[in-house]
């Protein structure tokens, strides 16, 4: 199933649809302001355990959960420093994934060996709208091929996943870069993946 949502005024009832989908426990592909990503509901263990499994990748490795406000943030994640707040209210929503050690809240199958999740507001109505709609975080992860690359198309994505997700969101074409990852799970910042994203902070330090 693949739903046309309109990116910069997303249609109200096809946002209501997805929602539903992702309560009933199904598997998205949507658009971020990055690259297409699976996406779920946090509190569904299986659905969790889906794209772990389309992805053919280890629980352990990370995955991120996607907010619509910096607000959001504490119930999920702890050891907030100013400095990481400051960094964060500067590039969200932007292509941006902060690394943070999670709180009690956060499923534990989506929580690496390290006690750390990612987070991500992206720079995208769709995405926002989805994680409004949802009343939580959306677990997502980026869609790539085992070679790594990105697809770029939904009508592609579609062809590929029909049989293992329950629906594509078509925004047109994304380009094939994923976003910036900075750790700050010990404190300081690291960089992790120098993707989309400027590294702005880097500067003022």
């Amino acid at each position: 199933m693949i739903f046309v949502i309109n990116e910069q005024n997303p249609q109200k009832r096809l946002i209501q649809k997805a929602r539903d989908i992702l309560l009933e426990g199904g598997v998205i592909i949507y658009p971020t302001d990055t690259v297409y990503a699976y996406g779920c509901d946090i509190n569904d263990k299986r659905a969790i355990e889906k794209i772990y499994h389309i992805k053919k990748i280890a629980r352990n490795k990370p995955l991120s959960f996607i907010f619509s406000d910096i607000s959001e943030l504490h119930e999920y994640v702890r050891n907030i420093s100013d400095t990481s707040f400051k960094i964060m209210k500067k590039a969200f929503p932007g292509p941006y994934t902060f690394i943070f050690k999670a709180t009690r809240l956060v499923p534990k199958i989506a929580i690496t060996n390290q006690k750390t999740i990612g987070v991500r507001i992206p720079d995208n109505n769709v995405a926002l709208d989805l994680v409004r709609a949802l009343g939580r975080p959306i677990l997502s992860a980026s869609v790539n091929t085992g070679s790594g690359e990105y697809i770029i198309q939904p009508s592609d994505l579609e062809k590929v996943y029909r049989n293992e997700i329950d629906l594509v969101i078509d925004c047109g074409p994304k380009i094939s870069e994923p976003s910036t990852v900075i750790d700050f799970s010990e404190g300081d910042a690291t960089i992790i993946r120098k993707g989309k994203g400027d590294l702005f902070f880097a500067e003022e330090e």
